[in-house]
């Protein structure tokens, strides 16, 4: 079993092994030792390193509890782990499918996102321990609409729901600046649609959640953009502490609230420090993507990472591994391709990238690179890699202490 709990502090037990890491010479080629003997592309977690993760991510939200975000991660070993630390309290499902099959072990497991899997609700709907223990994610009549389609309210239990709320900043000269997602701001009309809500029968209104993408996804410490991006973050931040404020404040007189829930990894600071929330939510920070390398506030370690090996030499500067191309969503853009990490100076081809079947190398290391050579990579979010591997080698120190699978390991593929 993962266990990530020791007798330190989470303060002394975030900077206790951070060194290692910063040290490329040192942590790169120790996995390749660890996992030498493994046919690659290998995948891995440093035990180590994700105990910091973890840690950091509890000092950074100031003492409010964490609900781990599963998207992030896909390990259900991780999840138990993480969620065995003092200060993570429940999990933020992606799919009803993953959160029915979570709410086997877990009881407090809420939707990111709306869902119209009529086959799912149907399942909730004969399981009442998990209706106790799974809570819907709505922003529209319409989703509880299709609920009632499914079975009414005198022929299923009580349903708990929470308020999906836009986090964005709706800027007066750069318009709306965030990810589109639920369609109610204000807090006349979060208030509204709370009041429909508990007007409808078989529905018990328990919770409210605003991610805040263009603050927590936004890295603030790269690039030509980064003065405007903080200067856009701060107005954000400003306008969101008032007006979370008031929209909880104002459904809290139409219901009691359990959950009111923001924030994500990179935005732990500010989430922390929101007096209106009951928890932040995060679980990038916990692997560490090098999407979450270019922010001041923190630096996580790279507790995950994958390895291809070298399969041919097309020119004097080029190493040619084979595999690589596990790009993650979001903007096709060079931040959503992996990251060449060890041998430290090696970059992807701009006319070829990472592909699916190879990756072509340059740089200072390629042409020092054999067949039959190692390169580790970053994935550029923490979560995705899981769908392409069974498990994950779990790395203590020089040696592979276990083997952690995935959800796509145990047969699951949800989204």
């Amino acid at each position: 079993m993962l266990d990530l709990t020791d007798e330190l502090s989470p303060v002394e037990g975030a900077l206790a092994v951070a060194p290692e890491w910063q040290d490329p010479a040192r942590y790169w080629p120790r996995l390749s030792a660890a996992t030498g003997h493994l046919p690659a592309p290998v995948a891995v977690i440093d035990r180590e390193a994700l105990r910091y993760n973890a840690m950091d991510l509890l000092v950074r939200s100031g003492g409010l509890p964490i609900r781990v975000a599963s998207k992030s991660v896909r390990v259900r070993a991780v999840l138990d782990a993480v969620l065995r630390l003092p200060g993570y309290r429940g999990i933020l499902a992606f799919t009803l499918a993953e959160a029915l099959w979570l709410a086997e072990d877990h009881d407090d497991i809420m939707l990111g996102y709306p869902t119209v899997d009529r086959a799912g609700l149907g399942q909730l709907f004969a399981d009442e321990r998990a209706a106790q223990r799974v809570t819907l994610m709505i922003d529209d009549p319409v989703h509880l609409d299709v609920i009632d389609s499914v079975a009414g309210p005198a022929e299923r239990p009580e349903i708990r729901v929470a308020i999906d709320v836009d986090a964005s900043w709706r800027s007066a000269v750069l318009g709306h600046i965030g990810v589109r997602r639920s369609a109610l701001f204000s807090a006349g009309e979060v208030v509204a649609f709370a009041r429909k809500v508990v007007a409808r029968p078989g529905f018990r209104l328990v919770g409210l959640q605003m991610y805040d993408a263009q603050i927590a996804g936004q890295g603030d410490d790269a690039g030509p953009d980064a003065p405007l991006i903080r200067l856009v973050q701060a107005r954000s931040r400003a306008e969101l502490r008032e007006r979370r404020a008031a929209i909880v404040d104002a459904v809290s007189g139409v219901a009691a609230l359990e959950i009111i829930n923001g924030g994500g990894t990179g935005s732990l600071e500010f989430t922390g420090s929101d007096e209106s929330l009951t928890e932040a939510s995060a679980g990038s920070g916990l692997l560490g993507g090098h999407l979450f390398d270019g922010y001041r506030s923190f630096q996580p370690a790279p507790a995950s990472a994958f390895a291809f090996d070298v399969v041919r030499r097309p020119a004097a500067d080029i190493a040619t591994v084979l595999g690589g191309g596990w790009i993650a969503s979001g903007p096709p853009v060079a931040s959503r391709q992996p990251l060449p990490a060890w041998p430290q100076g090696l970059h992807t081809l701009p006319r070829e990238a990472a592909g699916e079947v190879q990756t072509p190398l340059q740089g200072r290391a390629a042409s020092s690179l054999g067949v039959g050579d190692r390169v580790w990579f970053r994935h550029s979010k923490s979560g995705e890699p899981a769908e392409r591997i069974e498990q994950y080698h779990l790395v203590s120190g020089d040696e592979v202490i276990d083997e952690l699978p995935t959800y796509r390991g145990e047969g699951k593929a949800f989204l």
